[in-house]
C-alpha cells in the first residue's frame, strides 16, 4: 500500500524567524520546545509567531501557562464569516522512560521525525497549518464566504479549565464556528482484521465520555505496621478495588458501534461477513472476538481503569489512616452517569468509601454525517488517496471536539495519513514518531477539503 506516498512539490512556509522552510523544519523546532500540560506558553509563542509570519490574523484567547490559546485566521474574526476551524492542542504528555530517541530532540532519521508530540498533537497541527497555507497560496480567496481558522489551545491532555472550555466559554460567539476538524483516527487497515483491497480512513463523529473519579477511604485504625488490625484503610480499599475490577466489563451495542461492525462486513467473506452484518443476532460469537482485540472492544463497553493508588503514610512501618485511588472511566455516549456511579458503589461493597467526581462531561449527540463538510472531507481524502474510502466511527478517547459538539457544531476527527502499528503505539509512549511524508499527505487532504468547501456554491 502507498504508505510513503510522496509529493515532489513541497510548498515552503515562513518559520518563526521569517525564513522560508519546509514544514518538517517547523515541526522539529516545535517539538524541541517542551510543552507538558500547564507549561505551554513558550511553545505557543513559537507557534503563534509562525502563524503571524505567514500573514494570518491573530486573536489571543489567553496568554499564560495552562491558559495559552490563540486563533490564527485567514480573515479577521471581526469579519464574522462562518468559520472553518482546524482545532489542535499545544500541550503534550510527559516523556516516557526507555526512549531510544530523546523526547524533545526532533531528530530526523530515515524520513522520520521523532519526539514528544510528533503525532499528538504537534504533527497534526503542522498538517493543518500546511493545508491552510497551501490552500491560500494556490487559490483566490478574496470573495470567500468562509473564514478559515487555525485554533491552538492548552491542556487538552489534562482537560483543565484553561483550554478549550475557556475558549468556548469566553470566545464562542467570536469564533462563529461552522465546522470544526480536529483529532481523530488515521487509516485503519493496518490496525484491523479484514480483506482490504483499498485504504479505509476513519472519521470520528463522537467520542466516549470521560468520568474521572477519586475514591477516598478514611480509617480510625492507624499505628505501627508490626501490629496488623482486622481492618485498616489500605487493606479495605484494595479489597474493594479488587471487587470492582475483577469482572469482565459488559459489551454494549449502540447504533454507532453496531453500524461500525456492519460497515466492516464488506471487508470480510463467508460466515464472518454474515456475522458482522448481523452482530446482535450473533452476539455470542461477536463479543468473545471483540474481547480479544482491546482496541476494538473499548468501543463496546464502559471502561474502568485504575490509574493511581495512594495513602497518607510514607513510612513502611506505619499504617495509613487515609487511602485513595483514582479511576479513569470512559463511558459510551448514552450511558447514564448516575446509574454508572450506582453500579460502582454496588461493586465496591464498602459504604465508607467516598466517591468524588473529578471530571465529567455533558451528553452530546454524534455529529451529522450528511453535511457538506463531512461529504467534502471524504472527497478530499479520496482525491488524495486514489481508491480510498472513509468510515464513520466513535473514538474511545476524549478530545476537545466535544466542546463544540455540545454546541451542536458539526465536528469531525481525522488524521488523514497512514500510520502503522508502531507509530500508533508510540503516541503517549516511547519514541513517538511520524513519517515526514505524512505531514504533506495530511496537509494536502486539508488543502483539498478547503478548496472543495470554498468552491461550493
Amino acid at each position: 500500500m502507498c504508505q510513503f506516498w510522496f509529493y515532489a512539490q513541497q510548498m515552503q512556509i515562513k518559520s518563526d524567524l521569517g525564513q522560508l522552510v519546509n514544514i518538517e523544519t517547523v515541526l522539529q523546532q516545535y517539538i524541541q520546545i517542551p510543552s507538558i500540560s500547564g507549561a505551554e506558553k513558550e511553545a505557543g509563542e513559537f507557534l503563534k509567531k509562525v502563524c503571524e509570519n505567514n500573514k494570518l490574523h491573530i486573536s489571543d484567547f489567553g496568554n499564560e501557562d495552562g491558559q495559552y490559546n490563540f486563533a490564527a485566521s485567514v480573515f479577521p474574526l471581526t469579519s464574522n464569516k462562518p468559520n472553518i476551524i482546524f482545532l489542535n492542542h499545544i500541550d503534550v504528555v510527559p516523556e516516557s522512560s526507555g526512549n531510544e530517541h530523546e523526547a524533545y530532540s526532533g531528530e530526523i532519521k530515515d524520513g522520520i521525525i521523532y519526539g514528544r508530540g510528533s503525532i499528538d498533537n504537534k504533527g497534526a497541527a503542522m498538517m493543518q497549518l500546511y493545508g491552510i497555507l497551501k490552500f491560500i497560496d494556490e487559490n483566490d480567496i478574496e470573495d470567500s464566504e468562509f473564514n478559515i481558522t487555525f485554533l491552538a489551545v492548552s491542556c487538552e491532555e489534562t482537560q483543565c479549565s484553561g483550554g478549550i472550555s475557556y475558549v468556548i466559554q469566553h470566545h464562542y460567539e467570536e469564533l462563529n464556528a461552522a465546522v470544526v476538524l480536529g483529532e481523530g483516527p488515521s487509516e485503519l487497515t493496518s490496525l484491523m482484521e479484514g480483506d482490504f483491497d483499498y485504504p479505509v480512513f476513519g472519521v470520528s463523529i463522537i467520542t466516549k465520555k470521560p468520568l474521572w473519579l477519586e475514591l477516598v477511604l478514611e480509617s480510625k485504625t492507624n499505628g505501627h505496621g508490626s501490629i496488623t488490625p482486622q481492618t485498616y484503610a489500605n487493606k479495605e480499599l484494595v479489597a474493594a478495588l479488587h471487587r470492582l475490577t475483577r469482572k469482565k466489563p459488559k459489551a454494549i451495542f449502540n447504533d454507532i458501534n453496531t453500524q461500525f461492525l456492519k460497515d466492516m462486513a464488506s471487508f470480510h467473506k463467508g460466515g464472518k461477513k454474515m456475522i458482522l452484518k448481523h452482530p446482535k443476532l450473533f452476539r455470542p460469537i461477536v463479543v468473545p472476538n471483540l474481547r480479544s482485540h482491546p482496541e476494538l472492544f473499548s468501543l463496546f463497553t464502559n471502561t474502568i481503569t485504575l490509574t493511581n493508588i495512594y495513602s497518607n503514610s510514607k513510612a513502611v512501618n506505619k499504617l495509613a489512616s487515609v487511602a485513595g485511588a483514582q479511576l479513569d472511566c470512559r463511558l459510551l455516549p448514552d450511558t447514564n452517569e448516575q446509574e454508572f456511579l450506582t453500579m460502582i458503589r454496588k461493586k465496591l461493597k464498602n459504604e465508607d468509601i467516598e466517591i468524588k467526581v473529578i471530571k465529567s462531561s455533558p451528553h452530546v449527540e454524534p455529529s451529522n454525517t450528511e453535511t457538506s463538510y463531512r461529504k467534502n472531507l471524504a472527497l478530499a481524502i479520496e482525491q488524495n488517496y486514489p481508491t480510498a474510502t472513509t468510515m464513520n466511527m466513535m473514538m474511545p478517547n476524549t478530545n476537545d471536539l466535544g466542546g463544540f459538539r455540545a454546541k451542536n457544531i458539526p465536528s469531525y476527527g481525522t488524521l488523514p495519513i497512514y500510520c502503522d502499528t508502531e507509530e500508533v503505539r508510540s503516541v503517549h509512549g516511547k519514541n513517538e514518531h511520524i513519517h515526514i511524508n505524512s505531514l504533506y499527505n495530511g496537509g494536502n487532504v486539508f488543502a483539498r477539503f478547503l478548496k472543495l468547501m470554498i468552491s461550493e456554491k
